[in-house]
């Protein structure tokens, strides 16, 4: 059989009209928004691959199914058909909807965290270490050497390092643990997947010392994909039996639904601890909503039921890396750094390479990101020292370990069209980045400062 093209395995029947803003307009706009993406409004962008969650395009069966919610406040048969899905494939009897992920995290952070807990991750995302941080624990990263070094080739490079995982455990004591946290795939690693095997082995680590450990599962389909293609073993298991088999192994897992079940609002929290789950609940209802809708409508939940199931489709899952990985791949082709290699839902650009005369204080991922809106209109996210940077106790600076880029894309929402305009993008940017300089931060909150701080350039 000769070799075809990937197409978008669907086809188009609702558009979105682009406003293309003149350079004229974007310089102004940015400028506006104190130079954070964040704050432009979408009006304003182009191309915008800012993120992956919430922003998907919904298939006609999501769209049937929302005309079908059932909006009862108690017992919905959205809520049945969401829960009936989870469980089969979580297999963990104890379900929570959520109206999105860092509400599940809150959920279960705040009754597993506090002052001198500890929680252990692979690499914690911003909303994950923002709760545990926010309830008064440590959040602790033990990512692959590899993973750390964007150049090197590993096909796993999102896994969890079990010597520096055991390392963190005895130094700060089995009995402090909150959780462990195994974020697949390694979203500020990169996109990276997590192997099955190193799946296995965190779980074994944690049967060992008696800790709870816990799947952040936002983009398990995706892992599934992965997996498959690189690991012995897997080449003749479906997508599903594959992130089945993952599930077994932890005790629970928290889920943005806005990722990889398809749909722009939704998560859940899943548990095998009864007497953990009848905590979270009691705050759920609380603060979310009842426990069969947890702040999500019926027709969000007849939403989730179909996209968990849709996103297992051989077909679209092809699509969806390929894609991704044609994007990364043409970057790369011009001489951008970036991690290699390409992630799942999403391209990571190393600006401390790409801008090697910007030091890390001046933030060279916000750099990159305010060059390409104002060349392009393309909206995207610094993922280094702006998101992850911190200050220690003398109120030095203490900058990430890497200084990255992230073009998300959206799910089912650009064509390849649209990612050559990106990839033309690029070759412009690469002309005058030794003329581009840093930024500093005049406003930040205390949390989460990426989404709402404002930022001024600095001057040759």
């Amino acid at each position: 059989m000769h070799e075809k093209v990937t197409i978008e395995p669907f086809r188009i029947k609702v558009v979105e009209q682009i406003y293309l803003a003149s350079e004229e307009e974007r310089f102004a706009f940015l400028k506006k928004a104190h130079y954070n993406p964040f704050l432009l409004k979408s009006g304003q962008v182009i191309i915008d691959l800012l993120t992956d969650s919430g922003t998907a395009a919904m298939s006609s069966e999501q769209w049937a199914g929302i005309m079908r919610g059932d909006e009862s406040y108690a017992g919905a048969v959205s809520w049945d058909r969401m829960e009936a899905v989870i469980h089969d494939l979580t297999g963990y009897p104890y379900i929570m909807p959520t109206h999105q992920g860092r509400a599940a995290e809150h959920l279960l952070y705040s009754r597993l965290g506090g002052p001198g807990k500890v929680f252990i991750s692979n690499t914690h995302f911003d909303t994950t270490r923002a709760n545990i941080e926010y309830s008064g624990a440590k959040a602790i990263d033990c990512p692959t050497e590899v993973g750390l070094h964007p150049n090197e080739y590993h096909p796993f490079k999102g896994n969890m390092d079990l010597v520096k995982m055991e390392a963190a455990i005895q130094q700060y004591g089995a009995q402090n643990i909150g959780a462990v946290i195994l974020t697949v795939t390694n979203n500020s690693g990169g996109g990276q997947p997590v192997s099955m095997a190193n799946a296995r082995a965190v779980g074994e680590l944690c049967r060992k010392y008696g800790l709870r450990y816990i799947l952040d599962c936002c983009r398990i389909a995706e892992n599934a994909y992965f997996i498959r293609e690189r690991e012995e073993g897997y080449g003749e298991k479906t997508y599903k039996e594959i992130a089945q088999e993952m599930f077994s192994l932890a005790e629970g897992c928290i889920m943005s639904a806005k990722k990889d079940a398809i749909v722009n609002m939704g998560g859940f929290l899943a548990l095998k601890d009864e007497e953990l789950a009848v905590q979270c609940r009691t705050v759920l209802i609380i603060t979310e909503g009842f426990a069969t809708y947890g702040g999500l409508s019926g027709r969000d939940m007849e939403a989730i039921a179909i996209g968990l199931q849709e996103v297992f489709d051989p077909h679209y899952l092809e699509y969806r890396i390929k894609s991704t990985t044609y994007l990364g791949d043409k970057i790369f082709e011009l001489g951008v750094p970036m991690i290699r290699p390409v992630g799942g839902h999403a391209v990571y650009l190393d600006a401390k390479t790409f801008y090697p005369h910007i030091p890390p204080e001046q933030f060279p991922g916000q750099a990159m990101v305010c060059e390409l809106y104002k060349i392009a209109g393309i909206r995207c996210c610094e993922i280094g020292s702006v998101m992850f940077g911190k200050y220690d106790e003398n109120g030095e600076f203490v900058p990430a370990k890497m200084e990255l880029v992230r073009l998300a894309i959206p799910r089912r929402v650009y064509t390849q069209s649209h990612m050559d305009y990106v990839i033309e993008a690029f070759g412009e940017l690469l002309e005058n980045r030794e003329k581009v300089r840093g930024y500093r931060i005049t406003r930040e909150p205390a949390f989460l400062r990426h989404f709402t701080a404002h930022f001024e350039p600095l001057q040759p």
